[in-house]
């Protein structure tokens, strides 16, 4: 665990001091070709976000059950913590699939090159497989929970006009203000996307942020229609928001996935304490963790804990 009082950055810097100009090279066939490891100690990655603490701690602990020891390191800019996870510094992490496959594609082909994240799932996992590959990563299979862009209207709003998907917004022609972070403006999967693919008349994006407060008050009180922000959101009904589905899916597959450096923890087993939670873990899941930790203020190691017990994975 992160020592008391420790911030991030003297992590980062910690993480920097063992050979952060250094790192693998892709041409260094001894590092990206290991046979898969098992090491019998193994560190776990989160990003420093409630959501990531949560997935990180239930690595963990599922990674305990396995018989690893494990400890979490927190860094929150993933900028250091891939290519910590490169070297070996960090064995597990939590990621989301497109959001990691179009980061790793533009690390390896520049920031222009197109992204290879998509709204499919296998088309999404087998681009990131392939960019994580020859890094000395291995992707695991993705669960069932997902984390990513969505869009809320007031629930009154919803029953009025009969919502629930997008596409039925489109269908009322109705001027719709959006309350989003100032990117949506061009963004192609924000306002010009819920314009091309479903029509929807976006005459202004009021820029609150994504998921904020401001932004959520904003559509209770009317001053704007629409709300953007994430699938595993744990607020919405204290807003008396709901989420439209994205049914002609114009967000990417940003399903969670484990990530692990495939030297030190490639191994069968590692692999199955980890897919234990694949078919388990729910996106309204961790929408409920997410809530226990930032409405109720229960700790993540404690919320972890008790829902990998309530789920028969981990003993009590």
């Amino acid at each position: 665990m992160r020592p008391p009082g420790v911030p991030v950055t003297v992590l980062c810097l910690l993480l920097c001091a063992t050979g952060c100009a250094a790192g693998p090279s892709l041409e260094d066939r001894d590092t990206v070709t290991a046979a898969p490891g098992d090491s019998r100690r193994l560190t776990v990655g989160s990003a420093g976000f409630t959501e990531s603490d949560l997935l990180a701690q239930m690595y963990a602990l599922l990674l305990q059950e396995a018989g690893f020891r494990t400890e979490i390191l927190s860094v929150s800019n993933r900028e250091l913590y891939e290519p910590a996870l490169e070297r070996g510094q960090i064995d597990v992490v939590p990621e989301y699939a497109a959001t990691f496959a179009d980061w790793l594609n533009a690390k390896a082909n520049g920031a222009d090159a197109p992204t290879v994240g998509s709204p499919d799932p296998a088309r999404t996992m087998t681009a990131l497989r392939a960019l994580a590959g020859p890094r000395g990563l291995t992707v695991l299979d993705a669960g069932r929970a997902v984390d990513q862009n969505a869009f809320a209207v007031t629930a009154a709003f919803a029953a009025e006009h009969r919502l629930k998907t997008l596409s039925d917004l489109g269908a009322t022609g109705l001027p719709i203000r959006l309350a989003a972070g100032d990117e949506c403006v061009s963004r192609p999967y924000c306002a010009p996307g819920l314009k091309k693919v479903y029509g929807i008349d976006v005459t202004a994006v009021d820029p609150k942020g994504v998921g904020t407060t401001p932004a959520k008050q904003a559509v209770q009180n009317g001053q704007d229609q629409l709300v953007l922000t994430t699938t595993t959101d744990a607020t919405l009904d204290d807003f008396g928001l709901v989420l439209l589905a994205d049914d002609k899916r114009l967000q990417n597959a940003d399903h969670i996935v484990p990530v692990v450096n495939r030297a030190r923890a490639g191994s069968e087993r590692v692999t199955r304490a980890l897919d234990r939670l694949n078919t388990v873990l729910t996106t309204a899941d961790l929408a409920h963790l997410n809530e226990q930790v930032d409405s109720w203020r229960r700790l993540p190691e404690d919320v972890a804990r008790n829902y990998l017990v309530d789920k028969g994975l981990v003993r009590g």
